[in-house]
């Protein structure tokens, strides 16, 4: 349920992604430079905001120390804004604005031309669109131009409300295959009595089906004006040269006449728990209970974010009353800080065999326990050093701060994003103690039922807050350091990187630079076993890998998670039974102390019996949430279809029934003596990106990991191409509202290969990102699907590569979606690509690969598989050099050799019973 319901925050509500800058060297532009009628209005924390006469509103946050640019427009306006049978239309309206203008008539193919990520998304308060993309004026000028013309010149067509509201529908549909999801939607409706947070913003399917296009127009004219948007700028640019294109591109719109009326409608206080019961096919009993809490403006939000990480954050109050005594598999906490009151969530995941009233019971003590349990203080002082440590890391992101700040001027001001920051860090504990004790009550609750209660408890009438007065005079914290400009082209990473072994045949590729705030990011990877030795301990290799983490000698998880946070360290341990990996974002002077204790937590790790049971616990509700999801159905057949492995092998391709029943089967004394065997550094690698001492690290590691050795070597498993029969499959998965089709065709090629550059290029053509055929046909033209792909993959280690093929759509599409599938197929193989559609994807594919350099996490991850592999920066830096100089013979060659679909296994999954 907590997976859901963070999934749900991410695609629904964006509220998750609160990420901020407060570190750029960037000046406010003097007034005297800015072009006529653009006034500077304030400066937080590098944080500057400016007016045009016509009411927008821009934010500029410069950050040089990496080459890319984001731009993000807030349109305030969200589904709370909607009338009565105008459910999800302000969602509608994001997607119609993709549809172009006059002047740009074909946005997502624009957007692949110049290798932007783009997107946009759509919440109770705001809608917003935004884009990332390497430092480059043109582009910037570009989207800036697309996003003022969409404002306020787009189609909003009856033609293209046609094929998109198939398209909603379609969205719809994905997220009613969740019971998670749907428990949130229908909780919510319980909740609210009036207001229209309790209407989810995709809409009702009546509404989004049957809207009038005179409606959504009017909808667009009279929020989709200069005076309900801001323009967010993040990252490397010129700000007097951005402040004069955004004066040029949208500085000639008037100002609107009309005036927008601030919403009144508020619920009452709720007078009683209320209950709701949702029964559907499918997935494992789960709990979600929510309680009133004021808007994010209010003083005491920063104190309700602290209360619910005491009870249902990490290691906290639920996971110990839930978790550790094997009433629940998951249990966790969730604050949706919104413009008018919204809700706080507290969510438990359970296996099949667990009893759902017990865990419910203890969920509701718990939750609504504190003034039985009073807040002790060294609660407060971990969750506020989690919540700070996440806030600080966000911080630190400067590409994705333009985004982070829609949410906050949803609520009222960007700046209160700030001073909730600061509220959460001055908190006293006797305000964290009132909070929970004034808001998490019996009679504030909705849950799964309804008890009648005699004397009941009352929590405060909401109330709005005059965000206005209350952000006048702030000011924020002191600026921190930038990191250096960095050039992120292969030859420069391979020119900055030391790659080698240490003594103790540690292999390393270590990139010192300078970062903001000194981050640094380090991927540690272990290599265990071989095929030989590894047979049959799958399964014991993976529940070890699982107890990483959770423990050590010398302290038990809650520590370890304290103590990270106290060092400011994000971590995460990964593996299985062929190998483990570590992943740091830490900074220099915290990284040494950082190593120490993942050393510890490897080399001294708990053989706890009650978290072995958590683990498997955990895996086991997993996979039975899965055994009737077509998409995992299908994913099942399409992988043991010609396995050729037998089962103890690693290769083997187990049915999600057999992984249940090897979850169970597996003992904790099975995990400890694969541990005994296997576990040593002799194959290990490290990688390291960010602000550090090499030498140091090198020494360091030697010192931590020399005399760690396994009883077994390591050999990678191989995974050689082998021929696979063509085959059609097709599953019934009952009371499923979104179908899949699910492809792959397999052949022997390496990513070094010469034919791999054309191959990709194709692939990008056909099926890859908003340009591509299959986006164009079954997305933009027939409305079939929310979502259509083909992508590559493998090849790395063997020449073995898989081309993969998917979609969803309604059920009752699916004679279309394949049709249409199959003639995109056949028409790109007959009649090959394009001298355009070649131009365009070879500049996308460019650009992307350039964008993806930059993120310094997933450049720490790409160094760390070249160790492995034996290769530097100079393959990648040949295949783009390639690219670039494909021919079309070239591209339609690769096609026609390496897709065949007469070779295809392809299949679909849904509900094809229903009418």
């Amino acid at each position: 349920m907590l997976k859901a319901l963070k999934a749900i925050t991410l695609m629904v509500l964006f509220s998750g992604l609160t990420f901020s800058l407060t570190g750029a060297l960037a000046q406010p532009v003097p007034d005297a430079s800015l072009p006529p009628g653009v006034k500077r209005v304030t400066t937080v924390e590098d944080v500057s905001e400016y007016t045009l006469p016509n009411g927008l509103h821009v934010l500029l946050l410069q950050d040089s120390s990496k080459p890319t640019t984001t731009i993000n427009l807030t349109v305030k306006v969200g589904s709370r804004h909607e009338s009565y049978g105008e459910t999800g239309m302000a969602h509608l309206l994001e997607h119609l604005m993709f549809k172009g203008t006059p002047r740009h008539p074909e946005v997502w193919s624009e957007f692949t031309k110049r290798g932007l990520r783009a997107n946009g998304t759509t919440s109770f308060d705001r809608t917003n669109y935004f884009a990332s993309f390497g430092e480059n004026t043109d582009t910037l000028d570009w989207y800036l131009d697309w996003l003022a013309d969409a404002l306020v010149n787009s189609n909003i067509a009856r033609a293209d409300l046609d094929t998109e509201m198939t398209v909603v529908r379609n969205e719809m549909e994905r997220g009613e295959n969740s019971a998670d999801r749907i428990l949130w939607e229908k909780v919510m409706a319980v909740a609210f009595q009036w207001h229209n947070y309790g209407k989810a913003t995709i809409g009702a399917r009546s509404d989004v089906e049957n809207v009038e296009i005179g409606n959504l127009q009017a909808f667009y004219r009279k929020y989709y004006q200069p005076d309900n948007a801001v323009v967010i700028v993040g990252g490397k640019f010129d700000p007097a040269k951005v402040l004069a294109i955004v004066a040029q591109r949208f500085g000639g719109i008037a100002k609107p006449s009309r005036i927008l009326t601030p919403s009144y409608t508020l619920d009452p206080t709720q007078d009683g728990e209320r209950s709701v019961t949702l029964r559907r096919n499918g997935g494992t009993p789960g709990l979600l209970a929510a309680y009133h809490i004021p808007p994010a403006a209010h003083p005491d939000f920063g104190a309700l974010r602290l209360a619910a990480t005491i009870v249902g954050g990490p290691n906290a109050r639920l996971h110990k009353a839930l978790v550790d005594t094997g009433l629940a598999a998951e249990a966790g906490s969730w604050v949706y800080g919104l413009a008018e009151p919204g809700m706080a969530y507290f969510s438990a995941d359970l296996k099949s065999d667990q009893n759902l009233e017990r865990a419910s019971v203890a969920l509701l003590e718990t939750v609504e326990g504190t003034t039985r349990a009073p807040i002790r203080a060294d609660e407060l002082e971990r969750a506020r050093n989690f919540l700070l440590n996440g806030i600080e890391k966000q911080m630190l992101d400067p590409e994705r701060v333009a985004i982070s700040l829609s949410d906050s001027i949803a609520n009222g001001d960007w700046r209160l994003y700030f001073l909730n920051r600061d509220r959460i860090r001055d908190a006293k504990l006797e305000d964290v103690q009132r909070v929970a004790n004034t808001w998490l009550l019996t009679d504030n609750r909705t849950l799964g039922r309804y008890i009648p209660t005699a004397a009941p408890q009352r929590a405060p009438v909401p109330a709005r807050v005059e965000v206005a007065a209350l952000v006048k005079d702030y000011k924020g914290n002191p600026t921190v350091a930038t990191g250096e400009v960095f050039d992120p082209s292969p030859d420069n990473i391979d020119r900055r990187t030391a790659r080698g072994s240490t003594p103790a045949a540690i292999q390393y590729a270590l990139l010192p630079k300078q970062t903001r705030g000194g981050i640094v990011n380090v991927v540690l990877r272990f290599g265990l076993g071989d095929e030989k030795s590894l047979f049959n301990r799958s399964e014991a290799g993976s529940a070890m890998a699982g107890l990483l983490g959770r423990g050590s000698a010398v302290r038990n998880r809650e520590a370890v998670q304290t103590e990270f946070d106290r060092l400011k360290t994000q971590w995460g341990i990964s593996g299985s039974a062929h190998g483990i990996a570590v992943g740091l974002q830490s900074t220099r002077a915290n990284l040494p102390a950082a190593l120490e204790l993942v050393a510890e937590l490897l080399r001294k790790p708990v053989f706890s019996a009650s978290e072995f049971e958590q683990v498997r616990n955990a895996r086991i509700a997993g996979l039975e949430a899965q055994l009737s999801e077509p998409e995992a159905i299908l994913g099942s057949a399409i992988e043991r279809h010609g396995n050729p492995y037998p089962k103890g092998d690693l290769r083997y391709a187990p049915t999600m029934e057999e992984a249940i029943a090897s979850l169970k089967a597996v003992k904790l004394q099975d995990a400890k003596e694969f541990y005994d065997e296997f576990y040593g550094a002799q194959a290990a690698q490290v990688s390291a990106v960010g602000d550090f001492d090499a030498d140091a690290l090198k020494s360091q590691l030697d010192r931590l990991f020399a005399d760690w050795k396994s009883r077994q070597s390591y050999v990678r498993v191989t995974r050689p191409h082998i021929p696979v029969a063509p085959l059609a499959l097709r599953f019934n998965t009952p009371d499923k509202a979104n179908a899949t089709l699910q492809g792959v065709l397999t052949f022997p090629l390496r990513e070094s290969d010469p034919d791999y550059p054309a191959l990709y290029v194709a692939n990008r053509i056909f099926g890859a990102g908003g340009a591509s055929r299959l986006w164009r046909s079954i997305r933009e033209k027939q409305g079939l699907s929310y979502s259509v792909y083909s992508y590559l993959d493998g090849g790395l280690f063997n020449a073995n590569m898989g081309w993969n093929v998917g979609a969803i759509f309604a059920p009752a599409n699916v004679d279309k979606v394949k049709a249409s599938f199959n003639d995109e197929l056949l028409r790109a193989l007959r009649e090959g690509f394009t001298a355009t559609e070649l131009a365009e994807a070879t500049r996308g594919l460019l650009q992307s690969r350039a964008l993806a350099r930059a993120q310094e996490p997933g450049l720490a991850q790409t160094l760390s598989l070249q160790t492995e592999r034996g290769i530097t920066m100079k393959l990648p830096a040949e295949i783009e050099r390639k690219i670039a100089a494909l021919t079309l013979d070239e591209v339609n060659a690769a096609f026609r050799k390496y897709i065949r679909p007469e070779s295809l296994v392809l299949g679909v999954a849904g509900a094809f019973d229903k009418p």
